[in-house]
């Protein structure tokens, strides 16, 4: 089963997009660091049992020889949410029941966090992102409890894609989050609606 860890908000600088959703969602962010295997940093709100990660290219490290994850080699424009991140207990196990192109699981760490991740080869998640990344959490340390409480929290993921149906077929019977949606659309987009302590607000 896959269980719903977490959203990403893309951005060609990590202010820009810590500006971005700070001012959607009337907040601080918190938390964060670098990740030296993909070159890039982030930054992070808590929402309870999941959190936001805003992710950009790190200008201090040196790029990579392979595809940063989040398909972020090529993101450019406004910050905006691209992405969502599902965890599960067998990572190997899980994407091969996922569609081709999920990814190889990486081994990565940051403090006391270890984790495995699938990333795509060419850094693409399947339905244009559309699909989660998949997230293997080793051992007990999550970010989502150690962030401070914002009073924000998610209450709906709406994803849009053309191909919402096979979207639907390739989660179907691993994914039972309520408040994850899936639309049709004539392109991939995403929605997260969210309380916070200035009411309803939308990323």
């Amino acid at each position: 089963m896959l269980v719903f860890d977490h959203i990403a908000v893309s951005a060609e600088t990590l202010a820009d997009g810590v500006a971005w959703v700070e001012d959607c969602l009337g907040v601080a962010l918190a938390g964060g660091g670098q990740h030296p295997h993909m070159s890039t940093h982030n930054r992070l709100l808590g929402l309870g049992d999941l959190y936001l990660e805003v992710i950009a290219a790190d200008p201090a490290a040196p790029r990579p020889s392979w595809p940063r994850w989040f398909d972020l080699d090529r993101f450019a424009g406004p910050p905006r949410l691209t992405n969502w991140v599902a965890r599960c207990e067998e990572i190997v196990a899980e994407v091969a029941l996922s569609p081709p192109g999920t990814g190889v699981p990486v081994a990565l760490a940051r403090g006391d966090f270890r984790w495995r991740m699938a990333v795509p080869g060419d850094g693409i998640l399947p339905f244009d992102g559309a699909f989660p990344a998949l997230i293997e959490w080793q051992g007990s340390a999550h970010p989502a409890p150690r962030l401070p409480d914002a009073g924000v929290r998610l209450t709906c993921l709406t994803l849009i894609h053309p191909q919402s149906d096979a979207l639907r077929v390739a989660l179907a019977g691993r994914m039972a989050d309520p408040r994850v949606v899936i639309e049709q659309g004539p392109e991939k987009a995403m929605q997260a609606e969210f309380t916070t302590p200035h009411g309803r607000r939308l990323l």
